[in-house]
This record gives structure tokens, sequence and C-alpha cells, in this order.
């Protein structure tokens, strides 16, 4: 497999490390259309060996983090929003750039990248100057190889706590589903001064994960009769703020049935393209809002340095979720991640 030609403000990058992302294998089992052959891959880090003729903005042997893609130009990313640019499907989930042109070519014909802008299952990956944000050097103290999931699950997760709920010291959240979403969201809940802070989750390694993160109270829901009411003896009349990491209806339900009058859900998790849920519109008529997020509705340029220098600090330690893994044990990394093992399995390269 070979890169093709780089277009005017595109960039080669030597990839480091990438995160496994369960958008990844949901892709790869066909719930989002790609056509084939291609490439998946969207926590990318590493550095930069190839520039396209008009970028002036990075530099050979710069240090970056992929995250997704956007024009830059529309009024929703003009606004500061361009998770929701309106240019998002043709540059992310496509296969191809929007001219229909591919990355990547093989004997025989084009290979499809350009997943989330990146493509980043491969030793190198072709990106833009709009999702390619520098990173300090790794002797400044980051490792860049486990600095890929900053752009995608790390970002989800804290952004919707940061950008989107936006909590004040005190008020409480319980964050459902402590996979590496959920974990990012108690960990930019701690630095927001949430109290109480609640994990639900069935797994018990992530819920002691959660509470060295910062929650106050962790829940196994498999193990109480009523979740609603084991979480309103922990928040009282109801939780200020709730995030679903899930997507299913009874998850959504419940974090819904969580929340005090008037409080915000928030809901990231992907199920499907097509996922029917029921709620109770008395319940929201009654102040209580739901809002779905998609990519923490983040600046990644502006929310990327933020995280690493809460890491620096010592208040968001992501490292934690993150075991390394050889690439060519990509199998491995997926098999421990669906089996709870692992939260967060990087990809590394030699």
């Amino acid at each position: 497999m070979e890169l093709g030609p780089l277009a005017a403000d595109e960039i080669i990058v030597r990839m480091a490390g990438v995160g496994v992302c369960h958008t990844d294998w949901t892709a790869a089992a066909g719930t989002v259309p790609l056509p084939t052959p291609f490439v998946l891959g969207h926590e990318g880090a590493g550095t930069v060996t190839a520039l396209g003729s008009q970028v002036s903005t990075l530099a050979l042997g710069d240090q970056v983090v992929l995250s997704f893609d956007a024009c830059r130009s529309c009024p929703q990313c003009a606004a500061g929003h361009p998770a929701y640019c309106v240019l998002s499907a043709a540059l992310n989930y496509t296969g191809t750039r929007p001219d229909g042109t591919t990355t990547m070519t093989r004997e025989g014909g084009p290979v499809h990248g350009s997943w989330f802008g990146q493509s980043s299952f491969a030793t190198h990956a072709v990106a833009s100057v709009r999702n390619a944000v520098r990173v300090p050097a790794a002797a400044d103290g980051l490792p860049l190889d486990i600095l890929g999931p900053l752009g995608c699950g790390l970002l989800t997760g804290a952004g919707t706590v940061f950008r989107v709920l936006r909590p004040r010291a005190g008020q409480s959240i319980v964050v459902f589903g402590l996979g590496t979403v959920g974990l990012s969201a108690v960990m930019a809940a701690a630095v927001a001064g949430c109290d109480p802070l609640v994990g639900v989750d069935p797994n018990p390694l992530r819920r002691r994960m959660a509470d060295a993160l910062g929650c106050t109270h962790t829940l196994d829901p498999a193990a109480v009769e009523d979740v609603g009411w084991s979480l309103a003896a922990i928040t009282g009349q109801g939780a200020d703020f709730t995030v679903d990491t899930v997507g299913s209806g009874t998850v959504v339900r419940q974090a819904l049935e969580a929340l005090r009058t008037p409080g915000s859900c928030a809901t990231l998790g992907l199920q499907a393209l097509e996922n029917d849920i029921t709620i109770d519109q008395g319940h929201l008529l009654m102040g209580r809002t739901l809002t779905g997020v998609i990519e923490g509705d983040a600046e990644p340029r502006v929310l990327i340095p933020h995280l690493t220098e809460l890491w620096r600090q010592g208040r968001f330690p992501f490292e934690r979720l993150i075991e390394r893994f050889p690439f060519h044990r990509v199998q491995d990394a997926m098999d421990a991640a669906r089996a709870g093992r692992v939260v967060k399995p990087v990809l590394v390269f030699d």
C-alpha cells in the first residue's frame, strides 16, 4: 500500500501510537458503511514527516495529535462547534476526500482512508492542518505514543463536561458507563469540583478505577434492585447532571430519571446510526433536558492543549486508562477492550 500525492493542505504523520475505539470496530462490523478496502483508526499521534505545498502552520518534526476533521469555515465551525461542521460526513466518514480521491492506493486500485480525516491504523497517515494539533515534545514529559486518545475518546468525555454541561463546584453529576469516555467525564467532573460524583458500571475494575480518578461513589447496577432509588439516596433530590456513554434505551431513561428538576442529561453512546429510545415527555416537561453530544462539542485545538496541561498538573491522569499493545496484536487489543480487561488499548509502533 502506498500514500498518494499530498493535497496542498495535507501532511504525512509517522505514527507513534493509535488508540482503539469502539467506533472503529462498529465501522468494521458494517454499522458505519464504508467502501472496501479501507483503513480505520482515528486516535493517532505521531511526527510530521511531509508537508503539502500550502502548509505553513506546521513544520517537519512537529509532534501532533490527530482529531476529527472539519472545514473550519462553515457557520458551525466559525461559531466554535467544529464537531457539527456541515461537511463532517464528507470529511470523516466516506473513505475519500470530498473530491472523491483517496489518500492511499495499492496495486489494483484505491484504498479508502480519510477515516476521521486520518486512517491511523498504519505506520503513516495522511491528515490535514485542520485536524492535526501540535503537542509539546516528548522531552517535556508527554509520552507521544499514548496521546492519540486525546483526539477522540478523552476529548468526548471531558469536552461534554467542560463545554456542554459546565458544572459548578459542588454540583452533582452521575456518569453511566465507565469506559474511556465515561472515565474522561469523571476526571473532568473531578477537576470541576462536582460533589457528589457518581459512576455507574457493572465492571468492578472500572468502578475501582473511577474511585481512584475522583468518584465519591460508584454503583453496580446489577447489584441493586432499583438504580433510581440508589442514586436518589446518594444525590438527594436527584443529580444536577448525568452523562450517558452507553446509548441503550434503558440507560438513557435511567440517566434522565436520575435528574433533579431542572437538570441536564448528555447522551454520548453510539449503538447504531438508527437507535430508537423511549422516554417520558412528562419527565422532560418538569424542566429537564436531554442533549446529544458528538466529540464533546469540543474545539480540539483548544481542548487538547488544555487536557495536556491538566495532565502535567496531575489533574487529568489519563495514562491510567491506557495499556500499550504492539501494532501486530491489534486483535488482542480489541478483545481486551471488549472483555472489559482494558479501558483504552493503544497500538504502538516500533
